[in-house]
């Protein structure tokens, strides 16, 4: 079969507007339309209808009466349950947009949709410490916790002191006296895999349970690491190495020139 190669963004900006550069402004509108009609990233009839506009007056310019026919919209594709009535909204704020430039409108595109829920958001399969699905949204803002598509926690990166894990485990260790859903620690199970968006799973539809491996490696590898571990050890502990061994400096009397003297204080307790 054939392969789709494609670039994407990985990294979004918290505030696109320190993007300095028009072409990377341009890229970010272009992935952030397509999550928006795969439906990635989730948005109400008014945003559609918003975001719409601005793409369309940075593609087409300004409204032209004679150019433009009354279904010159028709081409773009904004939701993607697209309907008659979200075009004729888009072609009512297009209309008064003359003299916006496209670098303009694609500004104001960032700039509304930076502030959808979603945006920047990356979701994975996981479980909590109870076992109970459940999505991890990591972001520039932090690590987000969602259960049937309901964001129901949320840690901020200043709050998190350390990120650790065992095999398929991940512990999150929050901050002493942050108050959160749990006290300490926070236990996840990661899948092998990210996850679509939350939008792509249907609802009803049960998850799969077939257990996958994450970070772990097959048995063979882990045995060949393990021999050369013990190998390691049983070479350290004999007495006879085989590597020179290094030469013992004798204190001398006085210490070398423009080196100054170091005094030895010994504590001793006062009982």
């Amino acid at each position: 079969g054939s392969w789709i190669f494609g670039f994407a963004v990985k990294f979004y900006p918290p505030d696109p507007s320190v993007l300095i550069e028009d072409i990377t402004r341009y890229y970010l509108c272009l992935q952030l339309r397509d999550d928006i009609l795969s439906g990635r990233l989730p948005c109400s009839f008014v945003t559609h209808a918003l975001l719409g506009s601005y793409t369309v007056q940075a593609e087409l310019g300004d409204y032209d009466t004679e150019e433009h026919g009354p279904d010159y919209v028709s081409e773009f594709h904004f939701a993607p349950n697209q309907t008659r009535e979200l075009e004729e909204r888009v072609m009512e704020l297009h209309h008064n947009y003359r003299g916006m430039t496209p670098a303009e409108a694609e500004m104001n595109f960032l700039e509304n949709a930076k502030k959808l829920s979603m945006y920047g958001v990356d979701l994975h399969h996981a479980k909590d410490s109870e076992g109970i699905d459940i999505m991890l949204g990591v972001s520039a803002n932090g690590l987000l916790i969602y259960r049937d598509r309901l964001r129901i926690n949320r840690f901020a990166w200043p709050k998190i002191l350390k990120i650790s894990y065992k095999r398929s485990n991940f512990y999150i260790k929050i901050r002493p006296g942050e108050p959160s859903l749990t006290s300490a620690l926070f236990l996840l199970h990661f899948r092998a895999l990210p996850c679509p968006f939350i939008q792509d799973q249907e609802p009803g539809i049960p998850i799969d349970s077939k257990p996958e491996q994450f970070l772990d490696k097959p048995e063979d590898v882990l045995q060949k690491h393990q021999a050369s571990i013990n190998e390691l050890k049983r070479a350290l502990k004999q007495p006879n190495s085989k590597k020179a061994p290094r030469e013992k400096r004798l204190p001398s009397a006085t210490p070398p020139a423009g080196t100054p003297e170091r005094k030895t204080v010994r504590l001793t307790s006062c009982s």
